[in-house]
């Protein structure tokens, strides 16, 4: 490897030893890149590398809030403007209890080059905190995000950072971020946060998007392979916003999920989630429980595994992580391609450790397609929402749809020309490295060193 990206890279090590998703992603983007380097010494001369891993600015805030007894918790928020060389800041909050310093930064990183790869003028960025919306009530969690959004609305504008949804952060959520972002800058700045209400600026389809533009990725790798998604049979981890887009999006293009996972195990619906009344049940399900997706089973007649994962299964022709990181690991990964199923396609922000998609993309008979540019549609739709706001118009679902399906093509094309380009074959994950990185690395090095 090139001395100076292994130089970068055991810094890296060194200062961010204890937060290991960092470090892998680092590790994971910087595998790639080597060629592009090569060809540009001077990268070396202002230390791009060392600007690029470490966050412009960060910032850490206790966030206070009363439950529903009177009684005071104390959590804690943080916002990661990673780089905003070609934007504004533009990434989503996560409310999850195993939150901290180093998921932020690593999912800020990875945020990036993802938004780099859209196309659209977006800086990358992350936030979030360790506070658990589970089990919480309407009136606790408004209260927590009036008191979260207190500490972060002097950093974020439509022109400075602009956050939206993850997990843990639905509709509702960002209903009482914005209301307490308006009610504190007495202003209507609806561009400041994406995912938001139709009623006040939001965009059709954008909870589906991120699952669509991942369908629409899949089909990209297929028509490259000179096969369809018709008649597909396809596994996903997750079943919330990204995984239900999925099933809605296979289903409309003649394709259907045949397993997916949940906290408590696996469902296996030979039939496929592929009619109006199981997709509405999920909604539903999720909506009581978002931990047990066996009530599908019993609901629909179908086996229900309890505490495992469905990767492994032979009866399928597409793997989609769709959940959580780290969901794939080696023990998984070798299951997988034991199952000689052809297409992974990773979904979640980085799903499969850095040792578990090394092997996976090794395997000659599958093809790999990575996560920062499969699940990039969600960002891209916020994009959308952004052009939208400041327009002051509303587009139709089918505008939106068009908009997102064309990005997804380019995203596909760009990942696949670079890869070419410096001999990597159809070498889909390093060419979303290589792409991303390049647009990133150009206007850093045209804004000069700071």
């Amino acid at each position: 490897m090139n001395a100076y990206i292994e130089k970068v890279l055991e810094e890296v090590r060194v200062k961010h030893g204890n937060e290991p998703e960092f470090v892998q992603t680092v590790e994971e983007v910087f595998s790639s890149i080597e060629p592009v380097v090569d060809a540009h010494p001077e990268y070396e001369k202002f230390d791009l590398l060392g600007r690029m891993v470490e966050p412009e600015r960060m910032f850490t805030f206790r966030v206070v809030w009363m439950d529903d007894n009177g009684n005071w918790h104390t959590n804690r928020g943080w916002r990661c403007q990673f780089n905003g060389a070609i934007g504004p800041y533009k990434g989503g909050l996560r409310f999850q209890k195993n939150v901290y310093e180093g998921v932020i930064k690593f999912l800020g990183f990875e945020q990036t080059f993802k938004n780099s790869l859209t196309g659209l003028p977006l800086g990358g960025a992350k936030g979030g905190s360790d506070f658990d919306p589970a089990g919480k009530s309407d009136a606790e969690v408004m209260r927590f995000c009036q008191s979260f959004m207190t500490a972060l609305y002097r950093y974020i504008g439509p022109d400075i950072d602009v956050p939206a949804g993850d997990m843990g952060v639905g509709g509702r959520e960002i209903g009482y971020l914005y209301g307490q972002y308006r009610r504190l800058k007495g202003v209507w700045e609806n561009g400041v946060l994406t995912g938001k209400g139709l009623s006040y600026g939001g965009s059709l389809i954008r909870p589906e998007a991120t699952g669509y533009g991942a369908v629409y990725y899949l089909q990209e790798v297929l028509a490259h392979e000179n096969d369809t998604i018709e008649g597909k049979r396809i596994a996903i981890s997750g079943y919330g916003n990204v995984g239900w887009g999925i099933m809605k999006k296979a289903m409309q293009l003649g394709a259907k999920v045949t397993y997916f996972a949940g906290p408590d195990g696996y469902v296996h619906d030979p039939d496929g989630v592929a009619t109006e009344e199981k997709l509405n049940f999920i909604l539903e399900m999720r909506a009581k429980d978002p931990m047990h997706c066996q009530p599908y089973a019993d609901k629909f007649g179908c086996e229900f595994v309890p505490g495992e994962k469905c990767w492994g299964v032979k009866d399928v022709d597409i793997y989609m992580p769709a959940a959580m990181q780290n969901d794939v690991r080696m023990e998984s990964a070798e299951k997988i391609a034991a199952s000689g199923v052809k297409y992974y396609i990773e979904v979640a922000n980085m799903p499969t450790t850095n040792d578990a998609l090394n092997f996976l993309r090794a395997q000659k008979h599958m093809i790999v397609a990575p996560s920062k540019a499969v699940n990039a549609g969600g960002v891209g739709v916020s994009g959308l929402e952004m052009s939208q706001n400041s327009e002051r118009l509303v587009w139709t679902a089918e505008e939106v749809d068009a908009q997102l399906k064309k990005m997804m093509k380019t995203i596909h094309d760009m990942s696949a020309e670079a890869a070419a380009e410096y001999g990597l074959g159809y070498d889909l994950v390093a060419g979303a490295n290589i792409a991303g990185f390049k647009k990133v690395a150009t206007a850093m090095m045209e804004q000069g060193a700071f």
